[in-house]
């Protein structure tokens, strides 16, 4: 066997798997199974499905995933630099579809580095709604803010922090919580030899105890009748079905809803929670039945690794945002839920009577001028959320800024650029999230002659002025929004035939 698996843990999956553990050891031997993921934020299906450039096929469980063939490459193609799709391996992908995200939602993602989850997330609120996105690792946060703007989302939050800092500032907001817990990674091992030698410095006790703070935050900052799914990457039954009927033993407003059959996706397994040491004392006899109705995915049974799926219901009648200003007047305060949207001379009032400060001061409010002064003359943007300041920057935020007031806070939202000197400069993120018809001036480059990638690597381009695509009355020079195959990749500045290179330097192409 290639993998040195450890000798405890396939004790114990032979003791559990019985008949089936020659075929679970068997699977250790064959390849894992690498899939891509079509972003619906910036091609729909239908065209990715005609442009993408080498073989895939599809997943069971993810209408917008692929598998891709083994050795592939997919990360050393200017689509993937576009933001077109993300590299994800397939089990991953069940998490998120069993969340049932719609659009307008209030979705909290809670242990989101790197960010594919919450990639896949944004995908289906389609810029409406809101997206918080969390990880507890400083570090770790860098390479999900990267994702979030690499993918073009317009809608979200980063922050980093603890899950109950952030029930105190979003008590009962969220309609989706999405748990992609920390746990002993067991199902990773195919995949991740390092997931292996870790094994034991993960152990499962350390983890149960993670799992069960994360879960008790995640009741609190649940709205009524709204949804979480608890996942992890392990088999061990005392992170998966123990955790699940210990926490609707402790929750009894909350169900377990089954995965949908046609996934193909194998049920709970209530039978291993007594071999394993659980007592009832944790949980009740009825409680622990109801997890067969969590999801497993076995590498022997399905193309994919190992992943445990449980989605969680809260039984109370549901409370839907309301949208409509008027209404909102006249709603008793107790009726909306954080985060609702308030008529602007109704925020106000609040903050007078909560003793807030106004919304921006003179000095803030010139420097968001340039940001606005930028965007007419450069954009033909709608408006994305309330324009703030955070750190000399500027963000489209999709949440009142007060309400971060507190929490260690990565990006407030929509990153749309910097000012300095009372210049407004524009932002990557900015430009990875248009569109080529919110831009005053565009530029497609063919990913086929070789321009995408001279691009990416940072390079000065010799472009003509007919090669820009210019809104009526708009002259080529200036900012350009640079496009490949006509999908938005980063920003060039256009003058006399030459475009200068704004690709930042960190994202370019090794």
């Amino acid at each position: 066997m290639a993998i040195q698996l450890p000798p405890a843990f396939l004790e114990r999956m032979e003791k559990l798997l019985g008949d089936e553990y020659p075929a679970f050891l068997d699977s250790y031997q064959a390849p894992h199974y690498a899939g891509i993921r079509a972003n619906l934020l910036k091609i729909n299906q239908a065209e990715f499905e005609q442009i993408v450039p080498f073989p895939v096929r599809p997943i069971r469980w993810c209408g917008t995933g692929y598998y891709t063939e083994d050795g592939l490459k997919p990360g050393k193609h200017p689509y993937y630099h576009a933001g077109l799709y993300y590299i994800q391996e397939p089990s991953a992908m069940a998490p998120v579809e069993a969340l049932g995200v719609q659009p307008g939602d209030r979705v909290l993602d809670l242990c989101a580095a790197p960010g594919g989850k919450s990639t896949q997330i944004a995908g289906k609120l389609q810029g409406t709604g809101v997206l918080v996105t969390n990880d507890i690792s400083a570090e770790r946060t860098k390479a999900l803010a990267k994702n979030i703007e690499l993918y073009g989302v317009r809608n979200a939050v980063v922050l980093n922090e603890a899950p109950d800092r952030i029930a105190k500032a979003f008590p009962h907001y969220f309609n989706r919580i999405l748990i992609d817990a920390p746990c002993s990674g067991e199902g990773m091992f195919r995949k991740d030899a390092d997931m292996v030698r870790q094994w034991e410095k993960h152990s499962v006790v350390k983890c149960e105890a993670m799992q069960k703070d994360i879960l008790r935050s995640a009741a609190e900052l649940l709205a009524p009748g709204g949804t979480i799914v608890y996942s992890t990457c392990t088999f061990a039954p005392e992170e998966n079905e123990g955790m699940i009927a210990a926490f609707i033993s402790r929750h009894p407003e909350f169900s377990i809803i089954p995965i949908p059959q046609e996934w193909g996706i194998s049920g709970g397994r209530p039978e291993w929670l007594k071999p394993e040491g659980l007592t009832e004392e944790e949980y009740t006899a009825e409680a622990a039945s109801e997890t067969s109705k969590c999801g497993r995915l076995w590498p022997h049974l399905i193309e994919g690794e190992g992943h445990f799926v449980a989605v969680l219901r809260h039984n109370g009648a549901e409370a839907v945002p309301v949208e409509d200003s008027d209404t909102q007047a006249h709603l008793p305060e107790e009726l909306l839920l954080s985060g609702t949207r308030r008529p602007a001379k109704d925020k106000q009032s609040l903050r007078k009577k909560k003793g807030l400060p106004e919304r921006t001061e003179p000095a803030e409010q010139e420097m968001l001028g340039t940001w606005s002064s930028f965007a007419a003359s450069n954009l033909k943007l709608e408006s994305e959320g309330e324009p703030i300041m955070f750190g000399g920057h500027v963000y489209l935020s999709p949440v009142a800024k007060e309400q971060l007031n507190g929490l260690k806070t990565v990006r407030p939202g929509w990153y749309v650029g910097t000012v300095k000197n009372g210049r407004f400069t524009p932002g990557h993120p900015l430009a990875a999230a248009l569109r080529p018809e919110e831009a005053m001036r565009s530029l497609s480059l063919s990913s086929e002659e070789g321009e995408a990638v001279r691009y990416l690597k940072g390079e000065t381009l010799a472009i003509s002025p007919d090669r820009i695509q210019c809104s009526e009355g708009v002259e080529p020079k200036g900012y350009v929004l640079v496009c490949i195959d006509g999908y938005s990749a980063g920003w060039g500045k256009w003058l006399d035939g030459m475009l200068k290179n704004e690709y930042p330097a960190g994202w370019r192409w090794t």
